[in-house]
């Protein structure tokens, strides 16, 4: 992947999380995280992945407000970077954040665990 590709993903990440937080006001939009941005060669597609914070139905209806705010959001995209083309986005969920903290808690289980058995 080149230098620049990697600085438009950067970049595009930054002015998505600005959007979502400053002007997308869907109630369905909860707490959302930028994991990651995924842009094509040509920069026509990105693939943008968000961790969400709650359950599975706060999960899924952001998700559906990401979906139905996509278009509003490449058109501020198009707006505040200047690119040949403004990248088409599908929002992906990354649950490497959940994956992670579950982890870090049985971790955590376990040592705790390990302590009381030399008592």
């Amino acid at each position: 992947m080149s230098y620049r590709t990697r600085r438009v993903e950067e970049e595009i990440k930054r002015e998505i999380a600005s959007i979502i937080k400053d002007t997308i006001k869907d109630p369905r939009v909860g707490f959302v995280s930028l994991t990651g941005v995924d842009v094509t060669p040509d920069f026509r597609h990105a693939k943008v992945y968000v961790s969400v914070y709650g359950n599975e139905e706060a999960i899924k209806k952001t998700m559906e407000g990401l979906d139905q705010a996509a278009g509003y959001i490449r058109k501020e995209i198009s707006q505040r970077i200047k690119l040949r083309n403004s990248p088409e986005l599908s929002f992906h969920f990354d649950d490497s954040i959940r994956h992670g903290a579950k982890i870090a808690e049985i971790l955590s289980k376990m040592q705790s665990g390990e302590g009381q058995n030399d008592a």
